[in-house]
């Protein structure tokens, strides 16, 4: 009954016109949304409107809401989960977005919180994902990396990118995969590659992978799906066999 409910309400939502003011947010803001056919574009217009119609949204430090704002963030979250069997997220009910950059307070995690970034004193961060805890995210940071698809880095994708490996009960840099031979392949592709960062990374050397994914597995996930989705091209030629496993995972080829 619950999920009839469910699907009658999301039936609902789309009933209603995609305004048009969401699609040049869309075009301004989403870069990856041009790369996409007339039916991934329409396709990713739906998972959106559900995303913001769906999710709690919680403006801090003084920073107001808009439709930019949740229209950004949503079509940036949904973009990971366009062509792969998803439930909207379901262990992201709340998201928190600050004006820019925060400053973490030194704390211990709560007994039932796993954080995916060590803890070591005061933080300042533009994004983070806790398996029983909302979203936070920074706009600024959000904005900036939107409109700049060759940069390799952007917040949303790093954040949700987490929400996805947390489906499985942990952050472990291994999202939940259909077939024990898509977990082997995962498991041994992907940790040679974050040895080998982590490696030439402690050597001081320069790589293509962002240095930050050679903290733990679940930071080196997050990082290789920013860079999937942004520097497509040059993943491809220069870790092929990573963005094989990353692309038979999203069923997506953004090269």
């Amino acid at each position: 009954m619950w999920d009839w409910i469910r699907d009658h309400r999301r039936k609902s939502i789309l009933e209603t016109p995609f305004p048009q003011q969401w699609k040049k947010i869309f075009e301004s803001n989403v870069t990856y949304y041009q790369r996409l056919n007339e039916v991934d574009q329409k396709n990713l217009r739906d998972l959106t409107q559900i995303f913001i119609a769906e999710k709690n949204w919680e403006g801090c430090g003084g920073l107001t809401l808009t439709d930019e704002i949740r229209v950004t963030i949503a079509a940036q979250a949904c973009t990971l989960i366009l062509e792969i069997p998803h439930t909207f997220y379901s262990n992201v009910k709340t998201i928190l977005v600050y004006p820019s950059t925060i400053v973490i307070p030194e704390r211990k995690p709560g007994f039932f919180e796993m954080t995916t970034t060590p803890q070591s004193g005061p933080t300042p961060v533009l994004g983070e994902a806790h398996l029983y805890g909302p979203i936070v995210l920074v706009w600024d940071s959000i904005l900036q990396t939107a409109r700049d698809p060759n940069s390799g880095h952007n917040v949303v994708y790093h954040e949700f990118a987490h929400k996805l490996d947390m489906l499985d009960g942990s952050a472990n840099g291994t999202p939940p995969l259909e077939t024990p031979e898509q977990y082997r392949q995962w498991i041994k592709i992907c940790s040679e590659e974050f040895l080998k960062l982590r490696e030439l990374t402690d050597c001081g050397e320069q790589t293509f992978l962002n240095s930050y994914g050679a903290v733990n597995e679940a930071e080196f996930f997050a990082v290789a799906t920013e860079q999937f989705f942004e520097q497509s091209s040059d993943m491809k030629s220069k870790h092929a066999e990573l963005y094989s496993v990353l692309s038979k995972f999203y069923r997506q080829d953004p090269s």
